[in-house]
């Protein structure tokens, strides 16, 4: 056993509040996201309008409140129109970002249906690649305006006379990236994003509008970027956005582990450049963060390279289709801790993919559904994170890892509910070999008592669940973990390489 770690929380040290949006999740028409994910009308499981009821319910069950659509890189050239209408008018597209073809047989109507039946609303991510301004505008007529333009009552004519009220609008997806159809340069984005965005508001000042980050923190452009795109854009938008995906070119697990602290360093970085850019412009507001893609992606991508060169232009390709490890739990798990470590400043967040696209669910054609391994910790964190992010105190023994140096073994974040009456320590043990005991101590909370130890635990970090085996990695109930010492303090037992969800409940 290794070294004790100690957590320490008091009584009104706060971070900020969780916004439930940061438990939100993307769904891009890409691979089997949309067809033969979400949607699939031949399924024996189908809906009337052709949506899988079982992949809904496990949408339902992670508690997703905002989805992010239809992009992506399928955004730069995706032209709306298409989608909506008579289904058996809608053109087919060539796709040049995956290089396949769109049938357009789901758009904007079908999705926002979708998403109000699994509680969730829609972020319409806007084409600022191909097109701009008024394209931007037509779209927001023709979601939003009530009727008597147009567009709106177009809308009706197609089956919807009440608007969608959209309310959360991205301009623009990656546009510093050469990969993506129609990218700009940091003047050129910022120009035109602010162009998009004093339009749109011009229309409906409420609306919060998402700025586009660097794509990665490994772009020759970062920080730069943030610092002249916001320069124009500061006072029309509410939000920067940020993406990160994780591969594992690590021979040691544990230095796979660490990349986390990438998460932590490109959010500090770009809320120090909001604020240099706010100092600048003598601005009164905080620029919030929107991390509205992050995950692990790196299994398919051999496959995907190949497939796309030998047999493109398909409807429906087999794309970045994931099978996550344990392992991979783990830092999906490392992440999350990271994104309530910021609350005060990240707002919004999107799991990059919902279903069979690096995603936490997948399902086969015909058949069946599993839970993935990164779907646990963020059930959990949906589901017990939401309230206030405590600013704890936490000593943990520490490594150094190929890329980073004083790695916490010991990953955590305290989170007190809505309501007050519960506190929950979410926790990640780096450590492959070691179990750690944790010295947690309440400070002001005296009448709290530990109520469960929920813990996600494997004997192989590779192992997988998969629709033909499910449950081959699922969670676990810890039993006699904690230690009640009286006076708010405790120990938790944390074991080796283990996702962590230890709640206390006001007596």
């Amino acid at each position: 056993m290794r070294e004790q770690a100690k957590i320490t929380v008091e009584n009104g040290n706060v971070i900020g509040t969780v916004e439930k949006n940061v438990f939100g999740s993307f769904v891009e028409h890409l691979g089997r996201s949309v067809y033969y994910g979400i949607y699939e009308p031949d399924h024996p499981n189908a809906d009337e309008l052709g949506f899988r009821k079982d992949v809904a319910e496990l949408v339902r069950e992670l508690g997703v409140p905002i989805i992010r659509y239809p992009g992506g890189n399928f955004v730069s050239s995706y032209r709306w129109e298409d989608g909506v209408g008579p289904v058996n008018e809608r053109p087919a597209r060539l796709d040049p970002n995956w290089r396949a073809i769109e049938t357009n047989r789901v758009g904007l109507n079908e999705f926002a249906t979708w998403c109000k039946r699994v509680g969730s609303e829609p972020m319409m991510a806007i084409n600022l690649g191909t097109r701009g301004v008024e394209a931007a505008l037509d779209l927001l007529d023709y979601c939003n305006h009530p009727s008597g333009t147009y567009l709106s009552d177009l809308r009706a004519r197609h089956g919807y006379p009440e608007p969608h009220n959209v309310r959360y609008w991205c301009l623009g997806n990656e546009m510093d990236g050469v990969w993506q159809v129609g990218y700009k340069t940091a003047y050129e984005y910022g120009r035109l994003a602010e162009q998009t965005a004093r339009a749109m508001r011009m229309i409906d000042p409420d609306l919060k509008l998402v700025s586009c980050g660097s794509s990665h923190t490994f772009m020759p452009s970062f920080p730069d970027w943030e610092a002249e795109t916001l320069s124009h854009t500061y006072d029309v938008v509410d939000y920067i956005s940020l993406h990160q995906y994780f591969e594992n070119d690590f021979d040691n697990p544990a230095d796979f582990l660490a990349q986390s602290m990438e998460t932590d360093h490109f959010i500090r970085t770009v809320i120090a450049v909001c604020d240099y850019v706010k100092a600048k412009k003598r601005g009164k507001k905080d620029i919030m963060l929107s991390f509205d893609e992050w995950n692990l992606w790196y299994h398919s991508k051999e496959h995907d390279a190949q497939l796309q060169k030998e047999e493109p232009w398909q409807t429906v390709m087999h794309l970045l289709e994931d099978v996550y490890t344990f392992e991979d739990a783990l830092l999906a798990g490392c992440m999350l801790i990271t994104f309530l470590k910021h609350a005060d400043r990240l707002k919004m967040a999107c799991l990059a993919q919902l279903v069979n696209v690096i995603a936490p669910i997948m399902t086969d054609i015909g058949g069946g559904i599993c839970r993935q391994t990164t779907f646990f910790p963020f059930k959990h964190v949906s589901c017990y994170g939401r309230g206030e992010s405590m600013r704890a105190f936490a000593v943990s023994p520490k490594y150094e890892s190929r890329a980073y140096s004083d790695v916490n073994y010991v990953e955590s974040a305290v989170v007190q509910s809505e309501d007050g009456s519960e506190i929950t320590l979410f926790a990640v043990n780096r450590d492959l070999e070691n179990a750690i005991p944790v010295a947690f101590t309440l400070r002001g909370f005296d009448e709290f008592r530990p109520v469960e130890h929920i813990a996600l635990e494997c004997d192989d970090l590779k192992a997988v669940n998969t629709p033909a085996d499910p449950d081959r990695v699922k969670p676990c109930q810890r039993i006699g973990s904690i230690e009640d010492l009286g006076g708010g303090a405790f120990t938790v037992g944390l074991n080796p390489a283990s996702w962590n969800v230890v709640r206390f409940r006001k007596a």
